[in-house]
């Protein structure tokens, strides 16, 4: 069985090996049934390039979503990205944020850091920083961060529950985030689910939308919206390499469906946290 620190290994190796290719070649490497295909990487990409602030030497095609579209970013805002890769949803935030805000993209894979920083530093950015770490023990202090955001990562986390944990963390009384990410609805094949390097495609590492929302809202969230959802098809070359063509056929007739979707909630201010007393709430 495939244990924690090896799946975050098997991300780390695989988005490295990303980092160091061009989006071109990320998002056309699938070379066919029983291939080693990255094209898994790329079936969830929303189109970033009308939006101001899209820089793309920064977009690897990695994301699911638009999360800092659905955000709320104000002017002189504290954003914190988690998982942050080459930085395009950084350079984004900062768009909105403008020079008296911050951006903190937070990433594990050094190789995605360093992309980030030669990004940043051709841009002239000096309020955009990148620092390496784990979500599920960020490395930022407490009541900080008045937006946080991530684009299609938690699922790569098999501790999700930690890292809600910690968004609750550092954000500030009264603050938001918006996540885009992967959920399912309904049985995941065992084909897909069992296949590790499914899960560094963000599918097998997906769990179902109702569990998503119920963790969010067991760690204190109010005010938790689905913003937007999509569904996502993955390829049938891609498919069958982990699935019967009877399994496939299954999929197809939405047994089971995978989504991308944007969620949007708060952390309540220090007052209604505190509203603890008999008869108070």
């Amino acid at each position: 069985m495939t244990t924690d620190q090896e799946l975050k290994d098997l991300v780390r190796e695989k988005y490295t090996e990303i980092a160091q290719q061009s989006k071109e070649t990320n998002a056309s490497s699938c070379c066919g049934s029983g291939c080693c295909s990255t094209e898994v990487y790329n079936i969830m990409t929303d189109d970033y390039t009308g939006l101001e602030g899209y820089t793309a030497d920064a977009d690897l095609g990695l994301g699911c979503g638009l999360p800092t579209q659905y955000a709320g970013i104000k002017k002189g805002d504290v954003v914190v990205d988690l998982g942050s890769g080459a930085g395009n949803d950084c350079f984004i935030a900062r768009a909105e944020t403008g020079e008296t805000g911050k951006v903190i993209g937070i990433d594990f894979t050094p190789a995605m850091i360093e992309k980030a920083r030669a990004n940043a530093d051709k841009l002239g950015y000096n309020n955009v920083e990148f620092r390496q770490g784990d979500i599920e023990q960020m490395p930022i202090t407490s009541n900080v961060a008045d937006v946080i955001v991530s684009n299609c990562v938690l699922n790569l986390v098999p501790n999700k529950d930690g890292v809600i944990k910690e968004i609750y963390r550092v954000l500030k009384p009264g603050a938001h985030f918006s996540i885009s990410d992967v959920v399912l609805e309904g049985k995941l094949p065992d084909g897909l689910r069992n296949e590790a390097e499914m899960y560094a495609g963000c599918v097998s590492g997906a769990i179902q939308k109702q569990v998503y929302l119920e963790l969010i809202e067991s760690n204190g969230f109010k005010n938790i919206q689905v913003q937007k959802s999509k569904p996502i098809i993955i390829p049938d070359d891609i498919l069958s390499k982990y699935l019967t063509e009877a399994q496939i056929q299954e999929v197809k007739s939405g047994q089971f469906g995978i989504f991308s979707i944007t969620v949007y909630a708060e952390k309540p201010t220090k007052e209604e946290k505190a509203c603890c007393a008999p008869g108070c709430c």
